[in-house]
């Protein structure tokens, strides 16, 4: 059984749909997975929002969800770590390096599109590059710098926005953006 954990912030909308939303879909498919959501901010125990309940009531998820934080634990557990936005993924990357090869954004792990990815991996190796650079006091050309920029600027975003705080149709419309990746992701596992 594989077992795939999705991260945003607070773990009270984004991921909590996510989590949802995949164990709804992977019963009707019959897929052996499990999921579970966690925030790098979150409070243990928190509900979630009244909105992303809604949803996930609307798609026939009846279950209740929690908050809960981001843990060692939890990343051991996990086979497959999907962040919500590049932010939330380097923030797991810099806890726990060790689980590096597992985390990726939802979009990024969605996205079939094989230019995409050797752009990101150029991207990611530039960057280090760079990061490395720095560390050893050394300086970066501006050559490199504008590269690095130039490259950033044509990745594709791979963040899905934060509904927290808005209306019920921002949830909407991030619930669809995840059930998207998540309709893509599950054709991947089987």
């Amino acid at each position: 059984m594989k077992r795939i954990l999705f991260v945003c912030t607070g773990n009270t909308c984004r991921s909590p749909m996510a989590e949802g939303l995949a164990r709804q879909m992977a019963k009707e498919r019959g897929a052996d997975l499990e999921f579970r959501s966690a925030g790098v901010s979150a409070a243990d125990g928190q509900a979630i929002s009244r909105h992303a309940v809604r949803i996930l009531q609307e798609a026939g998820v009846s279950e209740e969800l929690v908050s809960r934080r981001v843990t060692g634990e939890s990343v051991a557990w996990a086979h497959l770590i999907l962040a919500m936005t590049q932010g939330h993924k380097r923030r797991l990357i810099e806890e726990y390096p060790e689980a590096a090869d597992k985390i990726f954004t939802l979009k990024e792990y969605a996205d079939d599109n094989p230019e995409n990815a050797k752009r990101m991996e150029e991207a990611g190796r530039l960057a280090a590059e760079a990061q490395l650079k720095l560390a050893l006091g050394e300086k970066i050309s501006p050559g490199e710098e504008r590269k690095l920029q130039e490259m950033q600027i044509n990745l594709p975003r791979h963040d899905i926005s934060d509904p927290f705080g808005l209306d019920y149709e921002a949830y909407r419309q991030c619930a669809e953006e995840i059930r998207e990746c998540l309709d893509k992701i599950m054709s991947k596992l089987g």
